[in-house]
Parts: C-alpha cells; structure tokens; sequence
C-alpha cells in the first residue's frame, strides 16, 4: 500500500499506517524530518522543483530521479506501507505513486490506474515531466503520458487530501 500525503501531514500519516518506508519529493533548502520510525536505509529524499520545462534556477525532474525512485521502490518488500509526499501531495507525489504501481504491476493498464487515481484524489495533478520519463523508462509507449493527460487538471486545493492506493487493481 502507497500513502500520498503532503509534507504537512508526513508524520501523521507514517504513524497511522505503520509505514517503514518514504519518499520524499521537494525542492532544495526544503527540509524534511525523517520520523524516527523510518530507518535511514528506508527514506529516499529527490530534490527536483515541480515543473515540467526547464526554468533558470529551478531542478527539472529528470531521469536520473526517476531511476532512483524506480530503484527504491523495487527494493521494498512492501511488508509495510510506503509513504509517499511532497510539498502539497498533489503533484510529485501523485506522480511517483502512479508511477510506483505502474512499475510494481507491470499489467495494470495504465487508464484504468490514472482514473483510479482520480476517484481516490480529486485534486491530483501528476508532474507531467515525471510521467513522461517513466514512461520511456518502463517501455510504456505514451500510454502513461496520455492517461494522465485524459484525467486531467486535479480541483483547485493548496493541500491534497491524504489517500491511499494499491499495487494491485481492484
């Protein structure tokens, strides 16, 4: 089970769901506090901005990110739920669960999953950057880029509502 959640809400969230693992997407000078219950080993920090062309002064997600995010989440047992946050939770973070699950269950189709990221986060608005590298990455030939495009621009919200989503489809 993936928990996406803001940094807001990081601590609440890893102690309600027992997670031993996190990964945290911010933009450098943003600090996050690793809860004491997250072993080092287990907390992925990717600093990137959450933009989806190149701008001066700012760290475009890329593939290197991507790889790293792929490697971490591959190496999870998945015994314990992962949480994964950004700033707001409703960018990067949505992005990278999508893209967790659509590495760890290879045969979800990619429409199906965006969708129900959707019903799960009204306010979801993946990193159309992220989504793309993945998409090369994983062999998904544009079918993640266009699911994500085919749900849309999330509801207006400063902060997402926490939720979670499976590996598996429903």
């Amino acid at each position: 089970m993936i928990h996406v959640c803001s940094l807001a809400k990081v601590e609440e969230t890893v102690a309600r769901t027992g997670a031993d693992r996190m990964l945290s997407l911010l933009a450098a000078g943003t600090e996050v506090v690793r809860p004491a219950s997250i072993a080092p080993e287990n907390h992925l920090h990717l600093v990137m901005h959450d933009i989806a062309v190149a701008q001066d002064g700012m760290t475009m997600p890329g593939e290197e990110h991507v790889r790293n995010l792929l490697d971490f989440a591959r190496r999870w047992d998945r015994a314990k739920p992962m949480v994964v946050h950004c700033y707001a939770g409703i960018s990067r973070s949505t992005a990278s669960a999508y893209i967790i699950v659509a590495a760890l269950a290879p045969k979800r189709d990619e429409a199906e999953l965006a969708r129900t990221l959707r019903a799960l986060s009204p306010s979801a608005t993946p990193n159309p950057r992220l989504i793309a590298v993945a998409d090369v990455l994983l062999d998904r030939n544009g079918r993640m880029i266009e699911a994500i495009e085919a749900i849309g621009r999330g509801a207006d919200a400063f902060e997402g509502t926490p939720f979670e989503l499976t590996i598996d489809s429903y």
